[in-house]
């Protein structure tokens, strides 16, 4: 897309507050500093324009450390060459990286150990940050609640009388292009609280 494109799509659903009379201004400052560079997953050539874009904003700035974070907002089947092709290319050699992702980290343990260990075959271990969301949590939690803190509800609420419960995930708009996403990896595992694998679980309890 073009960079206009870009600016509108990323500051389309922004909204002013009551009292903030430098909106416009603000989001005018914050489109001057955003940038769009397109190029394929697996392709160098658009790597190697990303990285000539990187340095030349570090031109502009002041100090000699050029310290980079990568925050990968992708589908994790291409986690493991994205960030193959950021250390390869775009690794900052005169600063810190960081690499940030976010679940689900694969569909299973299986798929999770292998994406955990290509990833640490290009990057170091304090390079690496996993995001978790909780944007079904509270839903989930308030269903435990509402039947062990009603006698009535508690009683009926089982196995015995429940067949099924279903939870709706409702969004404003649709899919957006993410149908292929959400065909192989499920909403479930994109929005609700999962348990952790136990290398990620050592991973996150070394880090703290």
């Amino acid at each position: 897309m073009e960079e206009s494109e870009f600016h509108e799509r990323e500051t389309q659903h922004l909204k002013a507050g009551e009292d903030d009379k430098d909106f416009d201004e603000t989001v005018k400052k914050f489109k001057s500093i955003s940038t769009y560079v397109s190029g394929q997953y697996d392709q160098d050539d658009g790597f190697e324009a990303l990285c000539k874009h990187v340095e030349e904003l570090e031109g502009k700035r002041e100090g000699s450390k050029a310290n980079r974070v990568f925050y990968m907002a992708l589908p994790p089947s291409v986690f493991t060459v994205v960030a193959k092709n950021l250390k390869k290319h775009v690794y900052s050699k005169d600063g810190s990286n960081r690499l940030i992702i976010e679940k689900p980290f694969g569909k299973d343990l299986e798929s999770c150990r292998e994406m955990m260990t290509a990833l640490k075959a290009e990057w170091a271990e304090n390079e690496i940050y996993r995001i978790d969301h909780y944007l079904g949590k509270e839903m989930v939690k308030n269903m435990l609640v509402l039947r062990f803190g009603n006698v009535f509800l508690d009683a009926a609420l089982n196995k015995n009388f429940v067949s099924n419960v279903q939870i709706t995930f409702k969004e404003p708009f649709g899919t957006e292009g993410r149908g292929g996403y959400f065909d192989e990896f499920g909403i479930i595992r994109d929005v609700c609280q999962n348990r952790k694998s136990p290398d990620v679980a050592r991973q996150n309890q070394t880090d703290r």
